[in-house]
């Protein structure tokens, strides 16, 4: 990044903690080279790091997240008030909708995973928490780019792609309340999605609620009549009861 102020060590640093996921039973330094794109050098001087602070721990050539990696997750989960209220009218979107409703946050170029509630007695394909989708091709992060002030969406020097997805997005909004990514323009056939932004009253950015599935279960038809609305009523009590709700100016 071309920012004097940007600590790119430390942006290094926490690439590696990022990089592990709910379903991992320790992964390798090669594991994590391969994960955040870095040389088997930077791994090692990272990680050796991170070890040293308590964030990362080693048994053996596996390593794991460290106690205080856990410490700083239950701060955060603490200060996040608004993921109690959003727990249970969360669950009940999934199993109303047969989709797996989840919670994704920026992470540079991608949305990351940070909570998923799954409808019971619903076989499928699905993701869980620390995968990553990208934010071009994906309605989770055309919904986070759409939410963004226009000073912050600037400060993210975005390219034309992007400008094209959050113009499309914020139309999205502004005439039916949620936003989702069609046909071709997906990042993938194997996953429909539709997503709306979300703000607590003391996050600065939006974070991202969404519902998906495989399309022979999520029609865009389905989509537009059904799971959407029914998104964007649970999203938007759920700003009203937190103090931040949003409207949607297609033009700006």
């Amino acid at each position: 990044m071309n920012d004097r102020k940007f600590a790119n060590t430390l942006a290094r640093g926490l690439s590696v903690l990022r990089a592990f996921r709910v379903s991992d039973n320790g992964i390798t330094h090669t594991e994590l080279v391969v994960r955040t794109g870095l040389a088997p050098a930077t791994i090692t001087r990272l990680t050796h790091t991170l070890k040293e602070l308590g964030y990362v721990s080693q048994h053996g050539s596996l390593l794991r997240l460290g106690p205080a990696a856990f410490a700083l997750a239950s701060v955060a989960n603490a200060s996040s008030s608004f993921l109690d209220i959003a727990d249970g009218p969360m669950q009940t979107l999934a199993e109303d909708t047969r989709t797996m409703v989840l919670l994704a946050v920026p992470d540079g170029a991608s949305m990351t995973l940070v909570r998923t509630w799954r409808p019971q007695g619903v076989a499928s394909i699905w993701l869980e928490p620390g995968n990553r989708v990208p934010v071009a091709g994906s309605s989770t992060g055309q919904s986070f780019l759409a939410g963004l002030s226009d000073s912050r969406f600037a400060a993210k020097m975005p390219s034309d792609e992007w400008t094209a997805l959050r113009r499309d997005g914020r139309a999205q909004l502004a005439a039916q309340g949620f936003t989702f990514v069609q046909g071709p323009a997906r990042y993938t056939s194997n996953v429909n999605a539709v997503a709306h932004p979300y703000f607590a009253a003391d996050l600065g950015e939006p974070v991202v609620f969404a519902c998906g599935a495989t399309p022979d279960m999520l029609s865009d038809a389905r989509i537009l009549s059904e799971v959407g609305p029914a998104l964007r009523s649970v999203v938007r009590d759920l700003e009203r009861k937190t103090g931040a709700p949003r409207t949607y100016d297609a033009h700006t």
